[in-house]
């Protein structure tokens, strides 16, 4: 089974395609500058960085180039795109509408739009990412893996800011928590080393990369996180950081 994972960002698209019976990586992938006339891909396979520069004037173009190179006869590594059996998207907001991955359908859209006041930037991006497989690959299964979904867990009085309540009920002004598929692989791993039941585990997780976050994990649930409305916070000089 071959899986083609995206990750779109509002001028990026990351991608790898997977090939789930060896659980290896055939071939990874990052457009940079989606919207520019300075866009440029860097694909690579067998070890090999390749280096496309070619215009993408959005996520549909990209996502056709970037199929050209999975099925180009002189570095490709499938002959079609009927080889992929499902595409993953990863969506960064969730909301409170979802709490684990789901398969795309149209409704599942549109609770992705309604999430987009929460991640302006991220969101519509994910939309893109989708609308274009939908194109370039109709009929083949897709599904949204939210960053927010695992910290759906968390308990009302740590997700609760101490602010008024309407900002709550009116706005959706709550904690959400992010890298939430990071946290779970991360602690399922760890339960699977120690050998022992992930419900009987007391985890502290630390996401550690371009951006970083902590999570107390209790029992396979995320109970606490360091993130919140967004994945922007500040540090001790007030400066935001990711």
């Amino acid at each position: 089974m071959k899986v083609l994972v995206l990750n779109s960002g509002s001028s990026s698209l990351k991608y790898q395609l997977m090939d789930m019976d060896t659980e290896s990586v055939l071939a990874k992938g990052y457009y940079e500058r989606i919207g520019s006339k300075e866009s440029f891909l860097t694909h690579k396979v067998n070890g090999e960085k390749i280096k496309i520069e070619e215009y993408a004037k959005d996520h549909n173009d990209a996502l056709k180039i970037v199929m050209e190179q999975l099925t180009n006869e002189n570095y490709g590594v499938i002959k079609s795109l009927k080889e992929i059996d499902a595409v993953g998207h990863r969506i960064v907001h969730g909301g409170e509408k979802f709490s684990a991955s789901v398969v795309i359908d149209d409704n599942v859209v549109e609770a992705i739009k309604e999430c987009i006041p929460l991640a302006p930037l991220h969101n519509p991006a994910g939309i893109l990412g989708i609308e274009a497989c939908k194109e370039e690959m109709p009929g083949t299964p897709m599904v949204a893996v939210f960053d927010t979904a695992f910290h759906q867990t968390l308990p009302e009085e740590r997700y609760i800011y101490p602010i008024p309540y309407k900002y709550y009920k009116e706005y959706g002004v709550r904690k959400y928590g992010f890298h939430g598929t990071s946290h779970k692989f991360v602690s399922n791993r760890i339960a699977e080393i120690l050998g022992k039941p992930i419900e009987d585990l007391k985890i502290i997780n630390c996401h550690l990369g371009q951006g970083a976050s902590i999570c107390a994990i209790q029992n396979g649930k995320s109970v606490e996180t360091s993130m919140g409305l967004t994945p922007l916070r500040r540090n001790s000089n007030g400066i935001k950081i990711r």
